[in-house]
C-alpha cells in the first residue's frame, strides 16, 4: 500500500514537472503571439496584459500590405529567405549524397584525413572566418547576390551533412552492393536504386537541418549583403523594426510569428523521418 502510494505521487509530480517545462518552453512562444495581436498602446502597458484584451491584426496587415509600386520589405525578406534556403537544401544534398557514399563504401589513402578534414571545419565559428569570407566574396564579385548567400550556407551545412549521411550508409550492410552488382547495376545504379530509397530518412533529416541553418542564419545576410532589397528574414528584421528611440514590437512579433511558421510545419510534417534519421545515422559512424 505504502509503495502504490509512493508511485502515485511520484507520477504526480512527473506530470507536475512535465507542466513546469511545458509551460517554462512555450510561453515564449505564446509571448510573442500574443504580443504581435495586441494593439501599439497596449504594448507600453505597465503591468502588461498577459492576455490581450483587445486583439488586432493591425501589424500583421502592416506586415503584408502590398505597396504602389512592389511588395513590402518584409515580404521581400520573406522571398530572399526562401529562394536561399530551398536552394540551399538542394545543393547541400547533391553534393552531401555522393561524398557521404564514397567515405562510406571506398577505401584510399587520404580517407581518414579527409574525415578528420571535415569534422575540423565544424570546430571554427563562424566569426572566426566571416572576414576572410567577406574579402573572397568582394574580389568575386559575390556580395549582395543570392548565390553568395547559398554558396556561404552550403559551405556551411554540408560537412555535418557529410558526417550525417556517411554514419546511415555504414549501416547499410554492404551486401546490398554486391547484390546490386551481381543484378548488373553499376555503382551510380546501387546509390540511386538501392540505397537512396534505404536511406530516405537519413536524406530527410539533412535536409532539415540544412533548411534550418539557412534560415535562421543571421551572420551571412548581414555580413555578405548590403543592399535591405537582398536581406533575409533574420538580417532584416532588426533594420526594419528597430530604431534609436522606439522600437516597432507589434510588426517584430507579427514578423516573427512569420518567421517561426515555416520551421513549425517542417518540424511538424517531418518529425518522423528527423527521429529515424537520427537515431538510424548514429549508429556507425
Amino acid at each position: 500500500m505504502m509503495k502504490r502510494k509512493m508511485s502515485n505521487i511520484g507520477k504526480v509530480l512527473f506530470i507536475v514537472a512535465v507542466i513546469i517545462m511545458l509551460c517554462w518552453t512555450l510561453f515564449p512562444m505564446y509571448w510573442m503571439l500574443s504580443t504581435s495581436l495586441k494593439p501599439d498602446i497596449d504594448l507600453v502597458k505597465k503591468p502588461p496584459d498577459v492576455w490581450p484584451n483587445n486583439l488586432t491584426l493591425e501589424h500583421y496587415r502592416t506586415v503584408f500590405n502590398i505597396a504602389e509600386g512592389g511588395v513590402t520589405p518584409v515580404v521581400q525578406f520573406f522571398i530572399n529567405s526562401v529562394i536561399t534556403s530551398l536552394s540551399t537544401v538542394f545543393l547541400a544534398i547533391v553534393l552531401s549524397i555522393p561524398a557521404a557514399y564514397i567515405l562510406s563504401r571506398y577505401y584510399f589513402r587520404l580517407k581518414k584525413g579527409i574525415l578528420l578534414g571535415v569534422l575540423v571545419t565544424q570546430m571554427f565559428p563562424l566569426v572566426v572566418l566571416i572576414i576572410p569570407l567577406y574579402i573572397l566574396y568582394l574580389r568575386l564579385n559575390l556580395l549582395n547576390t543570392y548565390q553568395g548567400l547559398i554558396f556561404a550556407f552550403v559551405a556551411f551545412t554540408t560537412p555535418f551533412n557529410i558526417w550525417m549521411l556517411k554514419g546511415y550508409i555504414d549501416s547499410v550492410p554492404r551486401e546490398v552492393d554486391e547484390a546490386g552488382k551481381i543484378d548488373g547495376c553499376n555503382q551510380l545504379q546501387v546509390l540511386i536504386k538501392l540505397i537512396l530509397p534505404v536511406i530516405k530518412p537519413g536524406i530527410v533529416a539533412v535536409a532539415c537541418f540544412a533548411f534550418l541553418d539557412a534560415w535562421n542564419n543571421l551572420l551571412f545576410p548581414m555580413s555578405l549583403v548590403n543592399k535591405l532589397t537582398m536581406k533575409t528574414l533574420p538580417a532584416g528584421m532588426p533594420i526594419l523594426f528597430a530604431g534609436d528611440f522606439k522600437h516597432d514590437w507589434g510588426g517584430m512579433m507579427a514578423t516573427s510569428v512569420i518567421v517561426s511558421v515555416p520551421v513549425i510545419v517542417v518540424f511538424v510534417l517531418l518529425q518522423r523521418y528527423l527521429v529515424e534519421g537520427l537515431t538510424a545515422g548514429s549508429v556507425k559512424g
